[in-house]
């Protein structure tokens, strides 16, 4: 029978704890902060909050109507506006939301775009309904509603997502 040497059974078993921590940590940071019942999300109230802030100019990192908004910005305050708490960027918003077929999309779900060069998600907007959504584009813009039905978003659309 052969024998094992501990040292190296401690070796082996010693970077678990380093990488289970630090999987804990990377992971721990796309928990949804807030997810509530669909049916205590105000459609309506988030639809018109949204709508409030349309000619809003676009700046890279805002997050108010007073200073701009970039996509997740606006997202996030609007939410945040009809009492909905949800992550500041992109990313953790699209971590954040339950997914559903674009099928079932309804006004407030969230609708999230990629780029095609890269599978990351870069964009979100809000969904109002009849193929439409608010956003906020892209420098020199401003927030404005665009059409899921648009060639360019349809090449671009990743996932739509509800809290």
């Amino acid at each position: 029978m052969q024998q094992t040497n501990p040292s190296l059974l401690q070796l082996n078993i010693g970077w678990l704890w380093p990488a289970g921590l630090a999987l804990l940590l990377l992971y721990g940071c796309g928990v949804p902060l807030h997810r509530s019942a669909d049916t205590t999300i105000d459609r309506d109230k988030l639809v018109e909050v949204a709508r409030s802030m349309l000619g809003t100019p676009y700046r890279y990192g805002g997050d108010s109507p007073r200073h701009g908004f970039d996509c997740s910005g606006l997202v996030q305050y609007t939410y945040q506006k009809a009492g909905l708490e949800l992550p500041r960027t992109t990313g953790q918003q699209y971590r954040s939301v339950q997914h559903i077929p674009s099928r079932a999309l309804r006004p407030g779900d969230l609708i999230f775009f990629s780029s095609k060069s890269n599978r990351f998600v870069s964009h979100v907007g809000i969904y109002l309904g009849d193929s439409r959504f608010i956003h906020a584009p892209s420098s020199g813009k401003q927030v404005s509603i665009a059409n899921l039905k648009d060639r360019y978003w349809r090449r671009h659309f990743a996932s739509a997502g509800r809290l």
